[in-house]
C-alpha cells in the first residue's frame, strides 16, 4: 500500500542525516496521501538511516495504525493538526538541527536579516508560544500541532510562503508539497537559523530586512 509514498518518505529519511539534520533516532518525517487520507510516517525511535521503505508505518487521521509493524513516530499527532489546517502541506520535517533547536529553545523567531532567508521565507519564522503544564500532560505533541497552527492564524501568517515554524522548547518543524520539499525546507530553515544568530553576533543591532526587498526576492525565487 502507498509504495510510491513510502519511497519517498524513505529516501527523505536517508538524506536527513547526510544534510546534518539528524543524529540518532532525532527527527522524524510524514507525507500524505490526501485522496484516501493516509499518513506515511518514520517508525517510533528508528533511525533515519534505518528507515527503510517497508518499515514505514501507514496511520489514518486519526492515528490509528493502518499497516506497518511497530509503533509510529511519537510526533504524529503534530503532524495530523497541521495536515489537518494546512491544505498545501503535502510532507512533514521536524528535526532537532542544532542552530535551530537554539532559537526554540530561546523562544525567539528567527528575523530575516537578508536574502538567503527572504528567498525561501517570506517573513520571520515563528516561534509558539509555551504551553501550559496541562497542555503537557494532555497529549504534548497534539498541543505542540495546535501552538504551530495558532501561531499562524493569531498572526496571519500563510503557511505556504512561510513553510517552517518553530516549536518553543522543542525545536523546528518545516513542510512542503512532497518529503523532499519538506526536508529542503527545513535544510534551509536550519541554514538561516545559523546564520541569523551569528549576524546578531557581529551587529547586535541589526534590524531585519524590510519588505521592499523581502518581497521581490521571494517572488523572483518563486516564479
Amino acid at each position: 500500500m502507498l509504495e510510491s509514498l513510502r519511497e519517498q518518505v524513505s529516501s527523505a529519511c536517508l538524506l536527513m542525516r547526510d544534510y546534518g539534520l539528524a543524529s540518532f533516532a532525532w527527527g522524524n518525517i510524514s507525507a500524505i496521501d490526501r485522496a484516501n487520507s493516509l499518513i506515511v510516517i518514520k517508525p517510533k525511535g528508528t533511525p533515519c538511516y534505518q528507515a527503510s521503505p517497508e518499515r514505514m508505518i501507514i496511520t489514518d487521521l486519526s492515528g490509528n495504525i493502518v499497516e506497518g509493524d511497530g509503533l509510529p513516530s511519537p510526533d504524529l499527532p503534530a503532524h495530523i493538526e497541521l495536515y489537518k489546517s494546512f491544505p498545501k502541506a503535502d510532507a512533514i520535517v521536524h528535526t532537532h538541527s542544532p542552530n535551530a533547536t537554539v532559537w526554540a529553545q530561546a523562544g525567539r523567531d528567527i528575523p530575516p536579516y537578508g536574502v538567503t532567508h527572504a528567498e525561501y521565507f517570506k517573513g520571520c519564522i515563528p516561534c509558539t508560544l509555551s504551553l501550559s503544564s496541562s497542555e503537557i500532560e494532555d497529549n504534548y505533541e497534539q498541543k505542540a500541532g495546535l501552538s504551530v497552527v495558532e501561531a499562524f492564524e493569531k498572526r496571519g501568517l500563510d503557511p505556504e510562503t512561510i513553510p517552517g515554524a518553530l516549536i518553543f522548547n522543542h525545536g523546528p518543524i518545516a513542510w512542503g508539497r512532497d518529503a523532499l520539499e519538506a526536508l529542503k525546507n527545513a535544510a534551509i530553515l536550519e541554514t538561516v537559523a545559523k546564520l541569523a544568530y551569528q549576524t546578531e553576533q557581529i551587529n547586535p543591532e541589526i534590524m531585519p530586512i524590510g519588505n521592499a526587498i523581502l518581497d521581490q526576492r521571494f517572488f523572483k525565487h518563486h516564479k
